[in-house]
């Protein structure tokens, strides 16, 4: 049975933003491989991609407004208007934040599907506002939508204690890309394979990465500590990270594509930060490239890496200096934590059982 499914709430395809990006380009493409129709809505500026078609899926392009407390709503109010008045029969929704707008294609007798996505009412940037916003968001999605997504047990967990309500847990997936010139790329950035630290997120203050660099700073190794990222609203949290007077902490901006997968292959340990959200794409793709990991302890990151990885007090830098030092003190137990991050993707995070789950809920849906 051919489905004809939408995904809005994200900036769009191809990926060049973040976790919810990264996850649209993968489902939608993997969809349409599998016979169905699908469109991803994305916003006017995002990319300088200008084909109708990517990976064989349609691209509708809308406006937005260049806001950090608009952006998203403002495109997703356009956009579950537009695809009321098609014949997608699925649109699949991501944050929370845009709930409210769930009842316009119900209405028009369209299944809607809502990916929560984290606790994105305790990420800093937003003001009380912002944060009322985001709570009142998580109440409405329990009752505008035929289906709500936890992507990590952890907020499975959450909402049914705090609003008893059930939610389908599908994780995110990862797959190893095939690196091309991976050599040159690492030689064209003055690093050499296996001898350089990697933080890869959105330079956002929930993220840590001022954490990783206060601990980085007090330890002695000649690896520079590579970070590797962005954020469109976050200039005076960029610019406070890059006062540190460490010359070994190199600020690469945001990477994507085969130069990301490179570094990836290729890092020495990978630093992960993230405190909010649920399962973190960042964090399955440095598994799968088979990277010895230090996570910040947050039950999100404990739960996605078991004992594939390194995990350190919830946000405690004398802890992180702790596990840095280890990995640098014994670098024949790297190798250990490198396997089993690989067998833990491929045990329970690929995308194929991930595509599966997915066609299942929508046919059990239609």
């Amino acid at each position: 049975m051919i489905m004809k499914i939408a995904i809005l709430g994200t900036r769009g395809i191809p990926s060049n933003y973040g976790g919810f990006e990264s996850f649209a380009e993968e489902l939608s493409s993997r969809l349409v491989k599998k016979g169905h129709e699908v469109i991803v809505y994305c916003r006017k500026g995002n990319s300088s991609y200008n084909q109708n078609f990517y990976k064989g899926v349609k691209l509708i392009i809308l406006p937005t407004i260049r806001h950090k407390y608009f952006d998203t709503v403002a495109h997703t109010f356009l956009s579950v208007w537009h695809v009321s008045f098609s014949d997608v029969e699925i649109v699949y929704i991501c944050n929370v934040i845009n709930a409210i707008f769930a009842v316009v294609p119900m209405i028009f007798g369209k299944k809607v599907i809502i990916n929560v996505d984290g606790l994105e009412w305790k990420r800093t940037k937003w003001n009380k506002i912002g944060k009322i916003a985001y709570r009142i968001s998580e109440r409405i999605a329990t009752v505008f939508s035929h289906i709500i997504i936890s992507d990590s047990k952890a907020i499975q967990a959450y909402y049914k204690e705090r609003f008893n309500k059930d939610t389908y847990f599908v994780p995110y997936g990862a797959e190893r890309k095939t690196v091309d010139k991976a050599e040159e790329i690492l030689k064209g950035l003055a690093l050499k394979p296996r001898k350089y630290f990697l933080y890869v997120s959105r330079l956002e203050p929930e993220n840590n990465a001022h954490l990783f660099i206060k601990a980085y700073e007090q330890v002695k190794t000649d690896y520079p500590l590579v970070i590797v990222g962005s954020a469109p609203y976050s200039h005076a949290y960029i610019k406070q990270l890059k006062t540190t007077k460490d010359k070994r902490i190199r600020f690469l901006g945001p990477i994507y594509g085969n130069g990301y997968y490179a570094l990836q292959e290729n890092a020495y340990v990978y630093f992960h930060g993230n405190e909010v959200g649920g399962t973190n794409p960042a964090l399955l793709e440095a598994m799968v490239y088979g990277n010895c990991i230090i996570a910040n302890g947050v039950p999100f990151n404990r739960e996605v890496l078991g004992e594939a990885g390194i995990c350190f007090k919830e946000s405690d830098v004398k802890d992180l200096i702790d596990k840095i030092n280890f990995t640098i003190q014994h670098p024949e137990q790297l190798d250990i934590y490198r396997h089993r991050a690989i067998e833990r993707v491929k045990n329970y995070y690929n995308w194929d059982d991930v595509v599966q789950k997915y066609e299942s809920l929508f046919r059990m849906l239609l």
